[in-house]
């Protein structure tokens, strides 16, 4: 896959706070690549760098093998859809999704053609006359959506877009992008603390973590291989349990945990502490020498509290790190 966006050693400092620290990737034309992290970990200060919205202390930043750093926004031939969706309140929506290329001086005829594809592609044919503070969330959010399309940038940058939507819309917004990302071939760098966002969507993930790129990689390898206790325990639901041993941190994941009755001598007994039923699964918490260790169960289970049960797990399902550091050891199986 031809690299279309190349950022290499990018930094952007705060005073002296380090809000980016060297961060170096690739991405392939038509990819969908996640920036994920925590709150404040850089992931949006590298989005706005790579718009030109923010200027890097130091680095570079290429689209289709040009340097775009000290070129404006609208030099750079990219979109942008950001969670606010930023509407102009006065505007229709026909108004709002034709405001950019009207701005760029667009042919009427062309503005035209652009504005119906987008609003098919999107669904926005009955509210096309309406004003924002007359649409809901989604079809904001889509009104948004379609004028990134009618910019027909390759390149989308997405910010957070869907935070602001309920679960059930998010879902449903999360299939629509992803649908639209490949029917367009868009290559798209979309921001999220959402692990389920970022692990149903992108082709690869770029994992952050204070300013620092922890992984990347593709959303099966970050919860079948986590290269340091962090992106364990931020990839998961619930997380990995992370249990102390003589020379390193045994991690195993919760839905590899297995409550048994039989005493083989290769189970260890933990102190129930609560079950979380969630419908379709019901996450147990046990005490175990002072450490929580969480199982994930099917279906409804109700333990009482300060029983003691026996756990045990495949050896095939155990990741070991380093004790100090939190690296992923060689050894693991």
């Amino acid at each position: 896959m031809a690299n279309f966006l190349k950022v290499e050693n990018l930094c952007r400092f705060y005073d002296d706070v380090a809000a980016v620290q060297e961060i170096s990737f690739e991405v392939g034309k038509g990819e969908f690549v996640a920036l994920l992290g925590p709150s404040g970990c850089g992931k949006s200060t590298t989005l706005k760098m790579i718009a030109g919205l923010e200027n890097p202390d130091s680095g570079t930043i290429e689209i289709e093998g040009q340097d775009v750093l000290g070129k404006a926004p609208g030099k750079r031939n990219l979109s942008m859809v950001f969670q606010s969706y930023a509407l102009f309140p006065h505007l229709s929506v026909r108004e709002n999704i034709l405001f950019g290329l009207k701005a760029r001086k667009v042919p009427k005829p062309e503005r035209l053609k652009r504005l119906n594809s987008a609003v098919e592609m999107v669904g926005l044919g009955p509210h096309i006359n309406k004003k924002p503070g007359q649409l809901s969330g989604g079809q904001s959010q889509r009104v948004a959506l379609a004028r990134s399309i009618v910019s027909n940038a390759p390149l989308c940058l997405m910010d957070e877009p869907l935070s602001n939507l309920d679960t059930k819309l998010r879902a449903d917004m999360r299939t629509e992008i992803r649908s639209l990302q490949k029917q367009l071939g868009l290559t798209v760098i979309y921001v999220t603390h959402d692990q389920i966002e970022a692990m149903s969507m992108a082709d690869k993930i770029i994992l952050l973590n204070q300013g620092r790129i922890e992984q990347t990689a593709a959303p099966e390898e970050f919860y079948d291989k986590p290269l340091t206790t962090f992106v364990a325990s931020f990839i998961g639901h619930p997380p990995m349990n992370l249990i102390p041993q003589k020379e390193f941190l045994l991690g195993v994941r919760p839905e590899h945990v297995q409550i048994v009755d039989v005493d083989t001598g290769s189970e260890i007994s933990m102190v129930i502490q609560e079950c979380d039923y969630q419908g379709s699964e019901t996450i147990v918490t046990g005490e175990y020498m002072g450490t929580m260790i969480k199982v994930s169960m099917a279906g409804k289970c109700n333990i009482p509290s300060g029983e003691s049960v026996n756990v045990r797990w495949e050896p095939g399902a155990v990741h070991r790190f380093k004790t100090e550091g939190g690296q992923r050891l060689e050894d693991n199986p």
